[in-house]
């Protein structure tokens, strides 16, 4: 498998070009030495590790758990996790988390939500500064629930780690890279790639890139997994082949005054340790950080009448307890063709018992018409697919970021970096200047491609409170409901021939 070589500045502050090695799959059982050998033969605790090493597990599941959920590793490691200092609430506190959602800290509010993309800091802000939650519902002290954060950011992490004890994040970049160091190995995540990091890995994220902004989705009390195809048949959706597992990488040397950062129950805690977490010499488990990259999604759709629901474009889903009902489903929009006949082919006029946030990391939403430009625009796009044949490092990386610049300064309505909120039993859908180019086109609409946009959704069977900075922040949308206040009676008593 070939990995593009993308500059990631390292743990120790130097600037690197290695290829990162990876290993495929979803759910597997995975092993992984950076020094052969290391991994013990026969057992998981030998009373002697090779090469002196701890042995250390880290559990994503109650040790009762069933045999095919249960998701465990081993890791062998220089010195154990244990070897810290006691932890202290951070200082200064981070006020804008949020996990256990009530009256105190977050309301209710069924109206249609849309924010512009938050602008990047000009102060310095590392990932764990720059990240805020939206909304969310539930609790993690009871295990059950969601948080929907975003993230702006423009300096790495230096000599720090990030715990996250409440639960799993599921991290979409939107602008800027991410150089993601676990104690499995490294990550490097692109926009157009997702992220999971699960519930007590320690991580640090580097910006090669800079300036980043993007989402997070974190779930309480269960794991993402890959939803079942049904009729669908064996294949198509994510293939469990394309999920991407970092390889064994470590370092040795040591590191006074490392600090750990710790969300534990909303609230930030540190503890100061003399070396690094990313100390892991070999590992094998199935409980492991993972990536994958969007554009390999095989989608589906109607090929005769009426549009597909949404479900269809389902990447990774957090099941509840009742089937077939979601804490969190994680679904893309992403390039495909419109072919249906006779049909209202943009998403349908919608109330649902879900919640749905969405974001977009580039493009432009097919439901959603850009409110100036739009021809202009669509020149742009055509440009850009005919200069990215002469890129060949990195090109849909660079074509992306340039549309998404472009359209931020043309164009009003949901924008790359944007997002929107629809609550439980909320109206949405298309909006006007949608529903009547499309209706204009007729009946006799031919196939067509939608192509250079990726829009993806949260989707909860909880609802969301929202917090209020959220509610106040000046990149609110307050106009959002006037998409649709040009909607028209087309009612006649006289049926259509």
């Amino acid at each position: 498998m070939e990995e593009e070589k993308i500059p990631c500045k390292n743990i120790n502050g130097s600037d690197s070009t290695a290829e990162v090695d990876y290993l495929s799959g979803f759910g597997n059982h995975f092993s992984s030495e950076a020094i052969p050998g290391a991994l013990p033969h026969g057992q998981n605790s030998p009373l002697m590790c090779p090469y002196g090493l701890y042995a250390e597990q880290i559990s994503g599941t109650s040790f009762t758990a069933p045999r095919k959920s249960n998701q465990r590793s081993w890791l062998y490691r220089i010195k154990p996790s244990v070897t810290h200092e006691p932890f202290k609430p951070r200082v200064p506190s981070h006020e804008k988390l949020v996990s256990e959602f009530n009256q105190t800290n977050s309301s209710a509010n069924p109206t249609q939500l849309r924010w512009k993309p938050v602008e990047i800091p000009d102060s310095p802000t590392d990932f764990i500064d720059g990240l805020f939650t939206i909304c969310g519902a539930g609790s993690s002290f009871l295990r059950h629930g969601y948080a929907i954060h975003m993230y702006t950011a423009n300096k790495s992490m230096e000599n720090s780690a990030f715990c996250n004890a409440d639960g799993d994040f599921l991290v979409v970049p939107q602008k800027g890279r991410l150089c993601v160091t676990t104690e499995c190995g490294k990550l490097q995540v692109s926009p157009g790639e997702v992220v999971v990091l699960p519930q007590g890995f320690r991580f640090s994220i580097d910006l090669p890139d800079g300036p980043s902004r993007g989402y997070v989705a974190e779930v309480f009390g269960t794991h993402f997994q890959l939803p079942d195809l049904g009729p669908i048949g064996a294949n198509g959706l994510a293939s469990s082949r394309d999920f991407l597992v970092p390889t064994a990488w470590f370092i040795k040397d040591p590191h006074p005054g490392y600090t750990i950062v710790q969300k534990f129950g909303g609230e930030l805690f540190t503890a100061r340790q003399d070396f690094s977490p990313f100390n892991v010499v070999a590992w094998h488990g199935n409980y492991v950080p993972y990536k994958y990259d969007l554009s390999k999604f095989c989608p589906f759709n109607t090929v005769l009448i009426d549009h597909g629901d949404p479900s269809i474009n389902t990447v990774l889903t957090a099941p509840t307890e009742k089937p077939g009902v979601a804490l969190l489903d994680f679904v893309i929009f992403p390039p495909r063709w419109l072919t249906a006949e006779n049909t209202f082919r943009p998403p349908y006029y919608h109330r649902n018992c879900m919640s749905e946030f969405m974001g977009l990391i580039y493009g432009k939403y097919e439901v959603k018409a850009p409110e100036v430009m739009p021809l202009w625009l669509d020149c742009v796009g055509k440009l850009a697919n005919i200069l990215s044949s002469f890129i060949p490092v990195h090109s849909q990386i660079l074509k992306n970021a340039w549309l998404t610049s472009l359209q931020a300064k043309t164009d009003g309505g949901f924008l790359p970096g944007g997002a929107s909120l629809h609550s439980c039993m909320t109206p949405h859908g298309p909006d006007t200047k949608t529903f009547e180019e499309t209706v204009g086109n007729g009946k006799d609409a031919g196939p067509f491609r939608i192509r250079d946009t990726m829009a993806f959704m949260f989707e909860s069977s909880l609802i969301p409170r929202v917090c209020p900075w959220a509610l106040e922040s000046p990149h609110m949308d307050h106009n959002y409901y006037q998409c649709w206040i040009g909607l028209r009676s087309h009612f006649s008593c006289e049926i259509d021939g």
